[in-house]
């Protein structure tokens, strides 16, 4: 399961609270990429490769949805979904309280406000999608 991750600054979208139409999409090498705010777009245009292997370990752990490189994660499967923890015990028992909502909520499929309770966002003003 992926979840979207800012390949500029390594915020998970999801734990922002941004949704798909607040995020803002680049096309590199024939793939999509969803940033967090118009710098981090602005900045992977500078740099996208240093960027992208700087971010291509990073996973989110569907309870906190905490970034962590996934060596620091505990891999744990759920009808045939592979999801990666971070070590907190917690997390994998708060998972276990509603399962099907944690899932959707990390595949973007939920409505979550996020840490910034979706009046604001991480880092800067938005842009239109490009």
């Amino acid at each position: 399961m992926e979840t979207p991750i800012c390949p500029t600054c390594g915020c998970s979208l999801v734990r922002l609270g941004l949704s798909r139409e607040q995020a803002l999409t680049f096309h590199y090498n024939g793939k999509r990429y969803w940033f967090c705010c118009a710098g981090c777009l602005e900045l992977f245009q500078t740099t996208p490769e240093q960027l992208l292997l700087e971010t291509s370990g990073l996973t989110v752990c569907p309870a906190c949805l905490a970034e962590k490189p996934v060596n620091h994660t505990v891999e744990c499967q759920f009808d045939g979904v592979v999801l990666n923890f971070c070590r907190c015990p917690y997390c994998l028992e708060l998972f276990n309280t509603d399962k099907a909502y944690f899932i959707k909520r990390l595949a973007w499929k939920t409505d979550y406000a996020g840490v910034f309770g979706g009046t604001d966002h991480c880092c800067g003003p938005q842009a239109s999608s490009q």
